[in-house]
């Protein structure tokens, strides 16, 4: 791939098109997987399985919008460039990005519009509908998207299954809800009965991505009365720190130690929480005595050894997480077309962002990494700095 800007934006959203599972799956199944439904007022929706997703509008793409406190209503008012793969392209580089590390839009987060399906034939129909018009739409039309999968939740020879199909077609991360268990009733996440999971990510050097937000039950919910941009702003302010109790669970859960060359990604994490998150881990880990249960490595020393956060907007966070953990554990992205996103104005903002950091690290974020995460090539020179390399 032409490296022409040096910047590969870690988590960008695809925006799904009204046509990626009507088409390829059955048409007794067409009242049953995603689809667009009109409204009395006029707007549209979308429903799966007869249940309405939870999105105010029809697409997740407020950046793209003169109003970014708005959704698009209808199919109609969303922008090219947020679903059109050849409009997308214009978008990056109008915005200095190389490449695009790609989440879902629709189908949630991390998957869990169908991760809350309790009828698995259609769960995993849907997981891998998506999957494959990922792989025929999007990475089809240039190296520069870098497709992630997502996966049926149970059962766990189902999820590895589904790995290793998208894996071979081209997939390049797997995107997972990091508490599975709160979308329907499967066991906790703990259980060595995953680990068939997280050995497949390995075998295969794909990193697992938990994307904050996935997990809405431990968020606060944002109160009925607030208009919509005091919503929008409270849920971006609130989202990442779900991430919080999720790193917590993985650096004490053993998941680290039992496979220790799974790298995990922390998406739209944002930085600040995680020197404090970090910090905590390892005072409490020595204060209970955590050595004693058979933890050989502090929680930092866990984290910098196969962990990434994910900053965009943490022009102060940067400096003092930058210090605390060095260069080789941050990815850096633009968050289009959410509404936070920095788009259009990315190389701007990062240039002010950037410049205390030496450019030698600098690099390392916003490039080295996530190239040797994804198997990106168009690199030059050596990363630099602490952790990964």
């Amino acid at each position: 791939m032409e490296r022409r800007f040096g910047f590969i934006s870690s988590d960008e959203h695809v925006v799904e098109h009204p046509q990626v599972w009507t088409q390829r799956l059955p048409k007794s199944w067409r009242e049953r997987v995603p689809h667009l439904v009109e409204q009395a007022d006029g707007s549209q929706r979308w429903l799966v399985d007869g249940r309405p997703v939870a999105l105010d509008g029809v697409a997740a793409a407020g950046a793209t919008l003169a109003d970014r406190n708005q959704l698009p209503q209808r199919w109609e008012d969303v922008s090219p460039l947020a679903h059109s793969p050849a409009e997308r392209l214009k978008a990056m580089d109008a915005d200095g990005v190389d490449a695009a590390v790609l989440y879902p839009g629709l189908a949630g987060l991390a998957g869990e519009t169908f991760g809350r399906l309790t009828d698995p034939a259609l769960e995993l129909a849907c997981v891998r509908a998506y999957n494959d018009w990922l792989i025929e739409e999007w990475a089809a039309a240039s190296p520069r998207f870098i497709p992630q999968c997502l996966v049926p939740l149970y059962p766990v020879e189902t999820t590895v299954a589904e790995i290793e199909r998208a894996v071979a077609k081209g997939h390049r991360g797997v995107v997972y809800p990091a508490i599975p268990m709160h979308l329907r009733e499967l066991p906790h996440v703990n259980e060595a009965e995953y680990d068939p999971v997280w050995a497949t990510c390995q075998a295969l050097g794909v990193p697992l991505c938990f994307h904050a937000g996935a997990s809405p039950d431990i968020q606060f919910p944002p109160d009925p009365a607030f208009s919509s941009a005091l919503s929008g702003a409270f849920q971006a302010l609130s989202r990442p720190f779900s991430s919080a109790t999720v790193l917590g669970n993985l650096l004490v859960s053993r998941i680290l130690a039992r496979f220790p060359r799974l790298r995990v990604v922390f998406a739209e994490s944002a930085l600040g929480w995680g020197v404090f998150a970090l910090e905590a881990a390892d005072y409490h880990s020595e204060q209970f005595r955590l050595d004693l249960q058979g933890y050989e490595l502090t929680p930092t020393e866990l984290f910098k050894r196969q962990c990434y956060f994910t900053g965009w907007y943490d022009r102060h966070s940067l400096l003092h997480t930058h210090r605390f953990l060095g260069a080789g554990n941050i990815l850096w992205t633009t968050n289009f077309p959410l509404a936070t996103s920095t788009w259009p104005n990315s190389r701007e903002f990062m240039a002010q962002t950037f410049a205390p950091i030496p450019a030698h690290d600098r690099e390392q974020m916003v490039w080295h990494n996530a190239a040797e995460l994804y198997g990106v090539s168009g690199s030059t020179g050596e990363p630099g700095g602490e952790g990964h390399g």
